[in-house]
């Protein structure tokens, strides 16, 4: 990882309440999964202010990748494109606006995504499940932030994924909780 990248994901840690980030631990172990598994077309959905999409799209640079990445509030995703930009990693990112299922739906169905990042509105994650299911290549892993800190808004998500006879299916102990699903 680059020493600039390094020096704006320590600045955005000191935002990280404010923001929703995703724990440094959540987003490193991301970027070991994206580089040891090879993973190369990734979705983000929920931007934010570019920490978790600064993570992923490093890890892209390594594999070769793209990443997409939508966001809802237009200001937070232009402080990501910022960061992203700051860092040399714009050819790797691709940003949308807008609310992720209705993309998803209306601009997303004919693509193929080795790995999903789910990491927007708790109460959408059962819906964003629905629609990324059909776009996530076998082999593909699924990937939700906030899953323990955030348990009652995220159980119907992880009570479809955890029974589904496609996914295999871990919470992992990561801060905040992260679940893992790998579609068989």
């Amino acid at each position: 990882m680059e020493n600039k990248t390094v020096a704006i994901l320590d600045k955005l840690e000191e935002t990280s309440e404010e923001y929703w980030n995703i724990s440094h631990q959540t987003g490193n172990f991301i970027s070991m999964l994206i580089k040891s598994s090879g993973r190369r077309n990734v979705l983000e959905l929920g931007t934010s202010n570019g920490y978790s999409t600064l993570w992923i799209s490093d890890a892209l640079q390594y594999t070769n990748g793209h990443l997409t990445t939508i966001e809802f509030w237009e200001k937070r995703q232009c402080l990501a494109r910022e960061y992203i930009k700051n860092c040399g990693l714009s050819e790797y990112v691709t940003f949308k606006i807008g609310q992720a299922y209705d993309i998803i739906m209306d601009e997303l169905q004919n693509e193929q995504y080795d790995m999903v990042f789910i990491d927007a509105n708790k109460q959408e994650y059962l819906r964003f499940f629905e629609a990324v299911h059909p776009i996530l290549k076998r082999g593909g892993i699924i990937l939700a932030d906030n899953i323990t800190s955030h348990a009652e808004k995220v159980k119907p998500f992880v009570n479809a994924i955890t029974e589904h006879k496609e996914y295999q299916s871990q919470i992992l102990d990561l801060p905040d909780g992260l679940l893992m699903a790998y579609k068989l």
